[in-house]
């Protein structure tokens, strides 16, 4: 089995035939995912371009690393801790590659989710 870091290392922007999208502003988009077991999820980034970050979406307290390949959407859960970690490296290479909207909107993201 992959570590976590290469999971995130292999992730696609591909959307699921299931996944809806809701416009919150102009600059804001919204993507849910409907899990089997655990209801929507939201997406709180892209990690890559396979990869992104999803929670439960009242909770806010399950975690899936959803990763697009040929065969489909892999939904792997991981802790409260890689979530975060993961949140902190995307702000890291936001940061370092002077994308300040998206940096600041990934920051709010990530205080909203994980300073409770």
């Amino acid at each position: 089995m992959s570590s976590h870091s290469d999971r995130v290392d292999n992730v696609s922007r591909e959307r699921s035939r299931n996944a809806s999208q809701t416009n919150i502003s102009t600059s804001i988009q919204e993507t849910y995912l409907s899990h089997p077991v655990f209801g929507l999820l939201v997406n709180l980034c892209m990690i890559d371009m396979q990869s992104a970050l999803y929670t439960s979406l009242y909770a806010k307290r399950l975690f899936f690393l959803v990763t697009a390949s040929v065969d489909g959407l892999e939904m792997d859960s991981i802790s409260r801790d890689e979530a975060r970690v993961t949140l902190e490296q995307r702000l890291a290479v936001l940061r370092k590659s002077n994308f300040h909207q998206e940096y600041e909107q990934l920051k709010e993201i990530y205080q909203s989710t994980f300073n409770r």
